[in-house]
């Protein structure tokens, strides 16, 4: 990799992966603006393109308290990202090819994997970074899958929810362009009411307080994700001017924090803010383990929320945002986890059970022994840096090198 200037990279990175080109000509600002008085409220309204959605609180209609009295976050803490809505466009018309057809994919790099009812798609880290959420049906279910680059963390939701009137309606989410605490802002364009994609939550808008049911979505290598899903479904590049495999954060998990004027606060100090953490959160407790200690040990196991949960390391996957292509970077590991009271043995082969020997994959399903084609359940997992995990999740437990076994 050649040598990158972590100044530059705050200033450029943004610029390139958060606007519809890749001009890198007016970077966003580094410092965070203040709360607009009510007559700059309706003063920016006015200068709004008509949104279709008469109730949209699309910012800068969020700072409005008439209008959206309601706000489940500070309000001012929802920032502009660089680009407008959509400025970064979601994926709407999602088109699919065989695993055994795909020859663009390099075996290291990062895949989003999603298993539904046994049908399985695929989505690229490479085209996620660009569009960063694909709105798609699988099993014939809506679902939204997300990918928030700054927050290091892909997300998997239903897209049906309650509909005031006792029915169910069908959400289609777009990027808002902007972010709260360095994170992606979504946004529905049935009601235009604003989601934080870190939890699936409404917190501005018609719908406020409506929370998607997550689905869980495995984070592999494409080498791990084509040998378990032979049969599944890859998401194919959109026909635009994005230059796919090109890592337009390059280095952006090198710096020593989130980028200046996209997180506003204190963030926990008990581990540098970019460490890379998985995170759980079981029966109202919550756990943060970082990676380099699942790296160090590669199979643990805690009790959390009154269940056992099995993490598995797997080296093999590189990170995509450190070089400057989505496969360039340094060997991080993939991690899989699953709920289960079985007791699991490490060895030369990979996976295996105390029980019977029988040998598992990263998805949690036997592949060889008597056991085979079992199923484990999925433990629902984010992967992410320290900052983000933190802010959702203060009194999160960490476990580190230096921590408790």
């Amino acid at each position: 990799m050649r040598p990158v200037s972590l100044l530059a990279i705050s200033v450029l990175v943004l610029a390139s992966a958060c606007s519809p080109q890749t001009d890198r000509s007016s970077p966003p600002s580094s410092t965070i603006e203040p709360a607009l008085t009510a007559n700059e409220i309706d003063s920016q309204i006015a200068l709004d393109p008509e949104r279709a959605v008469e109730s949209s609180a699309l910012p800068p209609r969020h700072l409005d308290t008439s209008a959206f009295p309601e706000s489940l976050v500070d309000r001012t803490l929802i920032v502009s990202g660089g680009p407008p809505p959509d400025g970064i466009p979601s994926i709407d018309a999602p088109t699919f090819a065989p695993v055994g057809s795909i020859d663009w994919l390099d075996d290291d790099e990062a895949v989003l994997v999603l298993d539904v009812e046994g049908d399985v798609h695929i989505y690229p880290t490479q085209i996620m970074v660009w569009h960063e959420i694909v709105n798609d049906e699988i099993a014939g279910r809506p679902v939204a899958v997300t990918f928030c680059p700054l927050c290091n963390s892909g997300l998997a939701f239903e897209r049906s929810v309650p509909h005031p009137n006792g029915t169910h309606m069908v959400l289609d989410f777009g990027t808002s362009g902007s972010l709260y605490q360095s994170a992606m802002v979504m946004y529905d364009r049935q009601t235009e009411s604003l989601w934080t994609h870190f939890d699936g939550r409404a917190v501005i808008g018609d719908l406020v307080g409506v929370e998607l049911d997550r689905l869980p979505l495995g984070i592999t290598s494409w080498h791990d994700a084509r040998a378990a899903h032979p049969s599944g479904e890859v998401l194919q590049r959109p026909a635009t001017d994005r230059d796919y495999g090109r890592n337009p954060y390059e280095g952006y998990d090198q710096l020593d924090g989130p980028i200046g004027g996209f997180f506003d606060g204190d963030i926990d100090s008990r581990l540098p803010a970019m460490t890379r953490v998985v995170g759980l959160d079981i029966g109202g407790e919550t756990l943060a383990i970082t990676l380099d200690h699942l790296a160090a040990e590669r199979l643990v196991a805690f009790e959390i929320g009154g269940q056992r949960v099995v993490l598995w390391h797997q080296p093999g996957l590189t990170s995509s945002l450190e070089a400057d292509t989505v496969a360039g970077g340094r060997d991080i590991g993939a991690v899989a986890a699953f709920v289960t009271d079985d007791v699991f043995l490490l060895g030369p082969d990979g996976l295996s059970d105390e029980a019977t020997n029988s040998t598992w994959n990263l998805f949690g399903r036997a592949i060889a022994g008597s056991r085979s084609g079992e199923q484990l359940t999925v433990a629902e997992k984010i992967d992410t840096f320290w900052f983000a995990w933190s802010t959702y999740h203060p009194a999160t437990a960490v476990v580190d090198r230096e921590g408790p076994p």
